[in-house]
């Protein structure tokens, strides 16, 4: 009993030290108790703690949002009359692209920065500091976009929303680079739970996507945020399952050629669908004009798309249900289609087309100003490529097709293939549709999908060039390490330096005193035309023969390789492997010699970093 109340006693004094340290009057009084909480449990509970609060407030976030875009569908939807409905497609999805911008512009001071690719960029090369801005700027932006329309899906403004939730949780109560890692993926993963009612998929969005490159061993915090997300989604918005099809069948193995052929569409698709993806990306980035006019131009083409093809409005949901519902006249009824008369191959021709359409339109509301992300167009895409292969196999005779089951199943393959995330497809599709029975079927079309995909690029597209500048973190865990390092603080400036025409007694004097094997050699204008190698210049020294005839410019010797000083470390680190040097010149950013950087010192910086990682 004692030394409990000894133990309290010490622990009140960690936690009256700590608010001395971090000034009690900036805190509110909710932000007391958890910091009192902090400093009487153990690091893991206090995480579990941690994740059930960014969980919850990462559900209610998810909650928010997914209410707010059904709310503007419910507006605009039910004061538009059926008459009016090439205006209505005119009008909205053109509207909810160019307010965002706006917003985007006036209210969040241009930061559009949006998607998957932001997180990764934060965990890699900001600490996992993540902008307070972003725990509500994605869920406004996201909300106006696709709720008047935008082709996209709210899924990835809710991981970023969450990511953000996590990661100023841990900032405001101090936690390392780790935690804060670990709590910015709960976040995320609580948001991918609440938009789907599937924690699991969470966990493996997370553990898939997030921590790529990352070491952990403290996941239960990643499970607690994925079922809090999921509780709060469910019980506030009272939804069934997402994608519950009636009509499924129950696996057999006898139609494995059926998903064995879906699997190779889907693979082909995604990789289509990223084609087209980064072709748009690059047509906007191109265009030398106003965030607003790219906006506008962009808004203009969705809305024509949608006027066309009706079911590329929105996230696409409901059509997917239409389909497995035999409802897919209602879904061309809205369509200029409904002029044509209704046969198998007009339906089939429709389907193929809104199918391959809704890269373009997804593209285009994503990256001309509107937000959103891929996950719910590549579902919408894999249960329209499911329904056209199960048409297909129809009208050429084979009446026996699963068509529900392709029609899941698809949408996990072309899902697995465009996010690059097999796993994450398999447990999303299996929860949200109650399919675990489905899991071979799954499993075998979401990764030839994704063994596709990876095939033509080892890294997803979107991904692809922050990989290369070493922005964000990949599978290669030392080149993860290492682009953590920064050349320009490595550079060892205290270094010995001389003047290319000095005399020959002011080298002399150099090594006398100095403590360095190389001398850098520089001109009028300070600029570096060569080094003098202490180890190769000694034997030369102590040659009587050639006393009187050295010069300072006769022992310098031009260096093979130089080092720019804003130069990747993963870029020296192989310029040391090239040359087999121990130390190399370093240029400033203008031009002038700023010092040398030596292999010990990366090993050093590299050795300090993987202790912090695996502590």
């Amino acid at each position: 009993m004692r030394n409990s109340s000894i133990k309290k006693y010490y622990s009140f004094l960690k936690f009256r030290r700590n608010f001395t340290r971090y000034g009690i009057d900036k805190f509110k009084s909710y932000e007391i108790v958890i910091f009192w909480l902090k400093s009487i449990l153990t690091r893991s509970q206090f995480l579990i703690l941690s994740g059930i609060l960014v969980g919850c407030t990462a559900g209610f976030a998810g909650v928010i949002l997914k209410s707010l875009v059904h709310y503007i569908h419910y507006v605009i939807t039910s004061k538009v009359h059926f008459e009016q409905q090439v205006w209505f497609y005119l009008l909205f999805p053109f509207s909810g692209i160019v307010i965002t911008a706006l917003i985007v512009k006036y209210v969040f001071n241009g930061q559009d920065k949006k998607g998957i690719p932001v997180i990764l960029y934060e965990i890699a090369r900001n600490s996992s500091n993540v902008s307070r801005v972003k725990m509500y700027s994605q869920i406004i932006q996201s909300a106006v976009t696709v709720g008047l329309g935008g082709s996209a899906g709210l899924e990835s403004p809710i991981a970023v929303t969450g990511a953000a939730i996590g990661s100023n949780f841990a900032q405001t109560y101090k936690l390392n680079y780790k935690e804060r890692t670990l709590l910015l993926a709960s976040g995320a993963t609580a948001g991918i739970a609440a938009a789907f009612n599937a924690p699991i998929a969470g966990v493996m969005f997370a553990i898939e996507i997030l921590l790529t490159g990352v070491v952990f061993s403290d996941f239960i915090p990643l499970v607690v945020a994925a079922v809090c997300g999921s509780l709060i989604s469910r019980i506030l918005l009272q939804e069934d399952v997402l994608f519950l099809f009636h009509t499924r069948d129950a696996f057999d193995y006898h139609n494995l050629p059926y998903y064995f052929l879906l699997a190779i569409l889907c693979g082909l698709y995604a990789r289509y669908f990223l084609v087209i993806t980064r072709y748009i990306e690059g047509f906007f980035h191109s265009l030398k004009i106003s965030r607003l006019q790219k906006a506008m131009l962009g808004g203009t083409l969705l809305s024509l798309l949608c006027v066309l093809y009706p079911p590329l409005f929105g996230e696409g949901y409901d059509a997917i249900k239409s389909f497995t519902n035999g409802e897919v006249q209602q879904v061309i009824g809205n369509s200029f289609f409904r002029f044509i008369a209704y046969r198998d191959w007009v339906v089939i021709l429709f389907i193929a087309v809104i199918c391959l359409f809704k890269a373009f339109a997804t593209s285009i509301t994503i990256h001309s100003g509107g937000n959103g992300g891929n996950f719910a167009p590549s579902l919408f895409a894999g249960g329209s490529l499911g329904y056209v292969f199960a048409l297909l196999c129809i009208k050429i005779g084979i009446t026996d097709v699963p068509m529900t089951n392709l029609i899941i199943v698809g949408m996990a393959g072309v899902m697995s293939g465009v996010l690059y995330a097999p796993l994450t497809a398999i447990f999303l599709i299996a929860e949200s549709s109650s399919g675990y029975d489905l899991f071979i079927p799954l499993m075998i079309v979401s990764v030839i999908s994704f063994l596709m995909v990876k095939w033509f690029s080892p890294i997803s597209p979107d991904l692809e060039k922050l990989a290369e500048q070493g922005q964000i973190f990949t599978k290669e865990f030392d080149k993860n390490l290492l682009s953590l390092l920064n050349t320009a603080e490595l550079v060892d400036k205290e270094v010995q330096k001389i003047n290319e025409n000095a005399p020959f007694t002011d080298l002399l004097e150099i090594l006398k005193h100095g403590k360095r094997n190389h001398i850098a050699v520089l001109n009028d204008a300070m600029n570096l035309v060569g080094v003098i190698d202490l180890g190769e210049v000694r034997p030369l020294l102590f040659n009587r023969e050639l006393e009187g005839t050295l010069t300072v410019k006769s022992l310098s010797k031009t260096p093979d390789v130089m080092v720019n000083e804003h130069s990747l470390v993963i870029d020296v680190v192989r310029k040391f492997d090239e040359t087999g040097a121990w130390n190399l010149p370093v240029i400033g950013a203008s031009g002038k010699f700023a010092g040398f950087i030596s292999k010990s010192s990366i090993l050093n910086s590299y050795r300090r970093i993987l202790q912090e990682q695996s502590g």
